[in-house]
């Protein structure tokens, strides 16, 4: 028997989100039989001896108390006994997608290694593992480039580029398409389940519980994009080149001096609205693992070059799973942007329980009529929705004003 271990930081349970096995296989010792999440963290979960699977006390998506048997099986000897798996705390690389190899074909990660000592445990998540089983890969013989020597997809990539080079092939066969149907059926059910299943909830309760306002401003960014730009050209080389993030931030934080009731969170339980002092500007920020929302804390406190160091900082701790829970959690303001993909306008959702979040849509060049004639000016649309329970429309509407007046005059913001 064995049961889901202690998975640290005082966690009671977690959400089982992968099984590797199924009753009947046959597992050695430490190989990984399913994988588990906790606050955005996958513990894999190993066997402790070799035998055969006999019974699966969760199904993926179920959530599984510490200390609680999920798995059985026999040992070769017949014996059977109670087990406390040594977990491996990894980050989860939810793709299976093969993506674009990092270094040359030729480069000697590429190669396969000697067999690893006996006993030496091969670190990947589980979906690596799951790829290298279909693919009939052997883990034991990469070398790992990942955290503390761990497989990646990246590693993969590498070989199966190597043996293309070399007129070989890594898998000793393609699986035929499924039969397609008549057209009705789904070609796949996909559960909900780890922190796809954690956004889903989010937002529900977000959509949900807060009636959203939504108001759309055009702002000129001609001015604001010559000041980046000459900024940029002479910026130091120690320093993180600027993109429109930073000068957003600063107009906002002096837009919500002017209108603290703005900087806030509305525990609609108790009907309190919680107003801060310091502004705490989250960044959602979309990585392989699904939406983040890293937190520039203290934006008040940083100048342009700061903000856009910190922004760097915590979108790279983000999308490679290093970022802490407290960099994380705590943002009392979002702001939220798809770059080139941004489109014209969009809704966003608030960040519940905040009482705004502030939409970047992609930036234009458009005829503008000055008086005389028509000439090209860049200009990007602000997309930005509010509480409508305590931020009334005319509120949002003088905020935005406020940031955009900033934003098309940027020496405004040094002042």
């Amino acid at each position: 028997m064995i049961k889901l271990p202690d998975v640290g930081e005082g966690v009671a349970e977690a959400e089982l989100v992968e099984w590797n096995v199924k009753i009947g296989d046959m597992v050695a010792e430490d190989e990984v039989l399913g994988a588990v999440m906790t606050d955005k963290a996958t513990v894999e979960i190993p066997s402790p001896v070799q035998g055969e699977i006999t019974w699966l006390g969760a199904e993926v998506g179920d959530t599984v108390s510490v200390g609680s048997e999920i798995v059985k099986l026999a040992t070769l000897d017949g014996e059977s006994g109670s087990h406390d798996a040594d977990i491996q705390v990894i980050e989860k690389d939810e793709t299976h997608e093969a993506k674009p190899a990092a270094t040359p074909i030729a480069d000697s990660k590429a190669e396969v290694l000697p067999p690893r000592a006996s006993g030496e445990k091969v670190l990947a998540a589980p979906a690596v593992r799951n790829r290298a089983k279909f693919l009939n890969l052997d883990l034991s013989q990469f070398n790992g480039t990942g955290p503390e020597g761990s497989i990646s997809h990246e590693d993969l990539d590498r070989y199966l580029l190597s043996q293309q080079a070399k007129g070989g092939s890594a898998a000793a066969s393609t699986p035929a398409a499924p039969y397609a149907g008549t057209g009705n059926e789904p070609t796949k059910d996909v559960k909900i389940v780890g922190l796809r299943r954690m956004i889903a909830e989010k937002m529900s309760v977000a959509n949900a519980r807060i009636p959203h306002i939504t108001y759309v401003e055009e702002i000129d960014v001609t001015e604001l994009e010559g000041l980046r730009q000459s900024l940029n050209a002479q910026k130091e080389e120690h320093q993180t080149k600027l993109t429109l993030l930073p000068f957003l931030m600063k107009s906002m934080v002096t837009a919500l001096a002017e209108q603290p009731g703005i900087n806030a969170h509305f525990d609609d339980d108790k009907g309190i609205v919680h107003q801060f002092e310091h502004v705490h500007m989250g960044i959602a920020a979309q990585t392989d693992n699904g939406l983040m929302v890293p937190v520039v804390k203290n934006a008040q406190n940083h100048g342009l070059w700061s903000s856009a160091k910190e922004i760097a900082r915590l979108a790279q701790a983000a999308k490679d799973g290093s970022a802490k829970r407290e960099e994380l959690t705590g943002s009392t303001i979002t702001i939220t942007s798809l770059g080139a993909l941004g489109g014209v306008v969009n809704t966003p959702v608030i960040n519940h329980p905040e009482l705004a979040i502030v939409g970047v849509n992609k930036m234009m060049t458009m005829p503008k009529w000055d008086g005389e004639k028509f000439v090209p000016r860049k200009i990007m649309n602000l997309s930005s929705s509010f509480d409508h329970r305590v931020v009334d429309g005319y509120d949002a509407a003088v905020f935005i004003q406020r940031v955009k007046s900033l934003l098309e005059k940027p020496l405004m913001i040094f002042s």
